[in-house]
Formats: structure tokens, C-alpha cells, sequence
């Protein structure tokens, strides 16, 4: 892997798309997961690269969600394994009712299998879906196949950095959908019954926190209910825009130079 400073400004996010880029040349990750990957971090410079007052209000809702369901499962594609398997294995840990599920777009059985492989290295102890036993009805893609035991079961289901088509047919099937998608514009998010507009490794460790945080609570009699969350993240993106804009004009009209930003490339 390119070896790069923790002294650099933008020393996290290089350090993800250095790990993408050496999953993808490993068949972990597909060509069109690291367009994604970059549509995604576009959208966090707009966020501020934090997660926003929105984004924790989702992440507290998604918690009690998590912990009520019967048969909730964890969709993991080639993206959110290489990013993110740790925070995966430790959301198993706190949630021992959490199962985890292998979905690809782009399937093939050496990356299902590769997939499984790194998740069960960074502790997650059972993973489905590698030999998909059912079909989503109404989804003509391969993201139709899924394991029996896993979203053919599920009562919700978490799909980070997921198409809409699939979010819309579990839908169809009764599944309550809680999504991660830094795009508020999305149909995943636009569509899901709860999303976290936020970057995925940030919303899985603040999913984790308020797990924590609630397991020495009782569950509350009612679900906390829903809210437009990809309708607030586009609003705190156009404040935090107008600020910047105000800032700018304001050191233009002073005379004073925009300190440099970091372009987010390694010199």
C-alpha cells in the first residue's frame, strides 16, 4: 500500500481510497466501486467531512430499530467490506441477532467468497450469502440472489452504499430499510425508510456508540419513528455552503487571501 503521512491533512481519506485501490487490484473491489467510492467522498466535502446533527438524530433512531427487529441482516458488498469490516464485526458483537450478508451486483464466486473471507478475518463469525439459496422477486439483477436464512428471513435490513432497485423490491417484500449513503440525492436514500447521510466507517461507529448507550436501557414501548433525513442533510449542506460563501466574500472584500486548501492528493 502507498505510503502516506498521518502528518497529511486528509490523512483518513487517503488512506481509504489506498485500501480500495489495493482491494480492487486484489478482486475484492470492482472498477465501478471506486466511481462510487469518489461520488461518495464529493458529497462528504459538502457535509464538512463530519457527521452532521441529522446523521446522529438517524444513527439513535437506527439503534432502536436495530435492537427491536426479529431477523435483522447486515447486506455487504465489495465497498463496505474492504472499508469497513471491523466496524461490521464489532455492530455483530454488541447485536448477537445481527446477521450478515454477502449482496453483489457484480458477482462472482471467487469475490463472494473473498468478501466472506475478509469479514470472517476481522471477526464476524457466520457470514450468508456466499451461496445464495433464494431470490428477491421483481429484481432481474444478481442482487436478486440472497441466502434463505439471511434477507429471506430479515425484518430490516441495512444496506450501505446500495442501489435503489434492491432497497425498493425488500421494501415490496416487507422489509424495513435503514440505509448508508452519503448521497442525500439517491434513490437508496430517497427510498429507505430510514437513511444516515453520513460516511459509512462514521455511521457504523455511531451506530455501535448508541447500541451501547441503549443496551442498559429498556427497549421503549413505541419504535422512534422516522424522519426525512436526506431532506435535513441537503439543508445543513446549503447552510454550510452559504457560510463558506459568506466567509469568502468577506476576506475579498477585506483584501485578505484565501488561506490554501488541500486538493485531498498526496504531494
Amino acid at each position: 500500500m502507498t505510503q502516506i503521512s498521518p502528518r497529511h491533512p486528509r490523512y483518513a481519506s487517503l488512506r481509504r481510497r489506498a485500501g480500495l485501490a489495493e482491494s480492487f487490484r486484489s478482486g475484492l473491489v470492482v472498477p465501478e466501486g471506486l466511481l462510487a467510492h469518489g461520488r461518495g467522498e464529493a458529497f462528504d466535502y459538502l457535509l464538512g467531512e463530519r457527521t452532521t446533527a441529522s446523521a446522529r438524530r438517524a444513527a439513535r433512531i437506527a439503534a432502536d430499530w436495530i435492537r427491536r427487529a426479529r431477523h435483522p441482516v447486515l447486506s455487504v458488498n465489495g465497498n463496505v467490506a474492504a472499508l469497513a469490516a471491523p466496524e461490521i464485526a464489532e455492530l455483530v458483537r454488541l447485536l448477537p441477532t445481527l446477521r450478515v450478508e454477502v449482496n453483489l451486483f457484480h458477482r462472482t464466486p471467487a469475490r463472494a467468497r473473498a468478501i466472506a473471507q475478509r469479514l470472517r478475518a476481522a471477526g464476524v463469525p457466520d457470514v450468508l450469502g456466499v451461496t445464495p439459496t433464494a431470490r428477491l422477486p421483481g429484481l432481474p439483477s444478481d442482487r436478486a440472489r440472497i441466502d434463505r436464512r439471511g434477507l429471506g428471513e430479515a425484518d430490516l435490513a441495512i444496506i450501505p452504499l446500495e442501489d435503489g432497485d434492491r432497497a425498493e423490491a425488500l421494501q415490496r417484500h416487507g422489509v424495513r430499510i435503514i440505509a448508508i449513503d452519503l448521497n442525500p440525492l439517491s434513490r437508496t436514500a430517497q427510498r429507505a425508510d430510514l437513511a444516515l447521510v453520513d460516511d459509512l466507517n462514521r455511521a457504523l461507529q455511531r451506530i455501535a456508540q448508541e447500541v451501547r448507550r441503549r443496551s442498559r436501557r429498556p427497549l421503549p414501548a413505541r419504535a422512534p419513528p422516522s424522519f426525512d433525513a436526506p431532506g435535513a442533510a441537503l439543508e445543513e449542506i446549503q447552510r454550510r455552503l452559504v457560510r463558506l460563501s459568506s466567509s469568502e466574500r468577506r476576506r475579498v472584500r477585506s483584501g485578505v487571501r484565501s488561506p490554501a486548501r488541500s486538493s485531498g492528493r498526496p504531494r
